[in-house]
């Protein structure tokens, strides 16, 4: 960078932009493990205010929190023949402890589906013990050779959920509206409106029988997996032995689920809403949404306009807002100015010696609309009863903005190769096109182009007009699917 101050721009290279604005807002910083990361408080705190909305809508549908082990036997893993194909390159293994090689092999978790039906089968007895609906908020590690702070690291943090049922209707039905609990958290509070719909064999969950993603489009049209609920069908609980009485008294093994989301969606709120001066945090998930700085020159000054600005402070609080006072005083106010834009809390409350004669208050807008000022001056009364409505409405203009772009960038009725081609080697987005169910055609896609197929949308995603010939030119067209490079 020429300037140290700025940001390199999105267009001229925006994975560059993207790890230099975590570490300029405080998100993160890299630790001295190769692949692991620091979540700084800042960071930090965006996460627990992911962790509690999702908390409370994982409790409004019935489910309670436990903690299960962080070393998971070897023996465990292996039981399930695909999850450990699937999961075997990014296991870390413990092999010494108190000094002495290990009988068995511990896995550092990478999930925890073995361990916890293995629990389950201890727990339950017959179909009056289920449903049985448990979450975990945990760490997880996969070894991961390419790293990126939020997006890809050794260990990250996340929340799994864990059910058994008594029937297999049961259980889909429970993957689904965790799906869809996923996308209104996705869509209502980080303000990054998903594609929903349906993974292909071969880019499920290893192990499930089905699993259901949420796409997200990021500002370089990339494709962003930000969370996955599995129907695992009876698979696990094979594997563990967990069976229960049914209600006719016969034994049958139980039909689970698993869903998760990470720390990787601070990184996709990152790339949903960054600009070149730095982040926007969506207003519900700022752990500071307005930042009150008073300006001085002399110490009559400073009295003033601190005094001043703890009413704001008090007042705002009042009315539910997250607010900071900002009163450093080896800092001029260009500097935290500078800051608190770069960290993207959304308003901003400027204070000096000319508003206090006036009665007025200066916010100034992190995010506004093109062809307006970014900063209002506005009467005191007016503008602290103003705070809570401009929150809420930038929050909705942040998802909608969102939307627009997503939609702007996706192509729909793609029918030709040279048309994909053209398309995922220039600007990228999602493509929708046709595809016969044939994964040779998803291999070739992924070695000529790098892009993968992302989902088979949900009915309300799909285009007006059913797709009817393969992409490939080869047979009909089983499904309409969305191609894009992904992170």
């Amino acid at each position: 960078m020429a300037d140290d101050r700025k940001l390199t721009p999105r267009g001229e290279d925006f994975a560059a932009w993207y790890n230099e604005l975590v570490q300029r807002a405080e998100l993160a910083d890299y630790s001295p493990v190769r692949g692991s990361m620091v979540i700084r408080p800042w960071g930090y705190g965006i996460w627990e205010r992911m962790q509690r909305a999702l908390d409370d809508m994982f409790k409004a549908t019935g489910h309670e929190n436990a903690y299960f082990p962080l070393l998971i036997p070897m023996s465990f893993i292996e039981k399930e023949k695909e999850h450990v194909a699937g999961f075997k390159p990014e296991l870390a293994v413990v092999t010494h402890a108190g000094g002495k090689e290990l009988e068995e092999p511990l896995v550092i978790r990478p999930t925890s589906e073995t361990v916890i039906l293995e629990m389950f089968g201890k727990w339950v007895q017959s179909y009056r013990d289920l449903p049985l609906l448990i979450n975990q908020w945990a760490n997880v590690m996969r070894w991961e050779l390419r790293p990126r702070l939020f997006l890809r690291t050794a260990e990250f943090l996340w929340q799994e959920g864990h059910t058994a049922h008594a029937t297999a209707e049961e259980a889909e039905e429970e993957t689904l509206r965790m799906l869809g609990v996923y996308r209104d958290f996705m869509e209502n509070w980080i303000g990054m409106p998903p594609i929903t719909g349906l993974k292909s064999d071969s880019e499920k969950f290893a192990g499930a029988v089905r699993t259901y993603t949420c796409e997200a489009m990021m500002q370089d049209n990339k494709a962003l997996q930000a969370g996955t609920s599995h129907f695992l069908g009876q698979n696990f609980s094979r594997a563990a032995d967990f069976t229960f009485q049914s209600e006719h008294g016969t034994e049958e093994y139980a039909w689970s689920t698993s869903w998760g989301v990470s720390t990787r969606l601070v990184g996709g709120m990152v790339m949903t809403h960054g600009d070149d001066d730095g982040l926007i945090v969506p207003p519900r998930l700022a752990p500071v949404q307005v930042v009150v700085i008073p300006i001085y020159r002399t110490d009559e000054e400073r009295s003033a306009t601190v005094a001043k600005a703890r009413e704001v402070e008090a007042r705002l609080r009042d009315d539910g807002v997250r607010v900071k006072v900002d009163d450093r005083a080896h800092l001029n106010p260009g500097a935290k100015f500078y800051e608190w834009e770069r960290k993207g809390v959304p308003l901003r409350v400027e204070i000096g010696p000319k508003d206090l004669e006036k009665g007025n208050l200066c916010i100034a807008r992190r995010l506004f609309p093109e062809g307006e000022k970014r900063k209002l001056f506005l009467d005191e009364a007016e503008a602290l009863g103003s705070i809570p409505a401009r929150l809420e409405a930038l929050q909705e203009s942040m998802k909608e903005r969102a939307k627009a772009r997503r939609e702007a960038n996706s192509h729909r009725g793609v029918t030709e190769w040279g048309q994909l081609a053209e398309i995922l080697e220039g600007e990228g987005g999602f493509v929708y096109t046709g595809w016969s169910g044939d994964p040779a055609v998803e291999a070739r896609i992924k070695e000529e182009f790098k892009a993968t197929l992302r989902v088979i949308p949900d009915p309300e995603f799909r285009s007006d007009t059913a797709p009817a010939r393969c992409i490939s030119g080869e047979g009909a067209a089983a499904h309409e699917v969305v191609w894009a490079r992904a992170y």
